[in-house]
């Protein structure tokens, strides 16, 4: 992996969507540095996204002026190959495991599939609770 995360790259932003333009375009550039295929860029772009959307929307209520930091860091998969790292780390409303979930495929309607997208885009993807509250979202993709 390119020395660019020889230490973790942190973010911190509000969580206002005026701010996901810029955490997008952040992704987009990262994954290219890193030597991501761009459609594989573009796609992990899509997972953040959506995940700071229900962040958004699931943690906070809405509310715009709250607190999320999201870090970039390498790590190392189970088979030793190496990986990007994305956490999302809010302090909002923690949703139980169990409701972490997509909606049915079948089931077509505007909404509900940002979990879904996440899930299929990643390589692994692990909800963490974090002390003091709120959740710790942290994904990989492999290189």
């Amino acid at each position: 992996m390119e020395n660019i995360l020889a230490n973790p790259i942190s973010l911190s932003i509000s969580s206002t969507p005026a701010h996901l333009p810029i955490v997008r375009a952040t992704v987009e550039r990262l994954t290219h540095l890193l030597g991501f295929e761009e459609e594989v860029g573009h796609k992990i772009t899509l997972a953040v996204d959506e995940a700071l959307s229900n962040v958004i929307k699931h943690a906070y209520h809405g509310r715009e002026d709250q607190p999320i930091e999201i870090t970039f860091r390498r790590v190392r998969e189970a088979g030793g190959g190496e990986a990007l790292g994305i956490e999302l780390r809010d302090w909002g409303t923690p949703v139980a495991r169990s409701a972490i979930r997509s909606r049915d495929l079948d089931d077509v309607r505007p909404g509900g599939l940002g979990v879904h997208i996440i899930t299929s885009i990643m390589d692994e993807v692990k909800y963490v609770p974090s002390p003091g509250g709120g959740t710790r979202l942290r994904m990989t993709k492999a290189l």
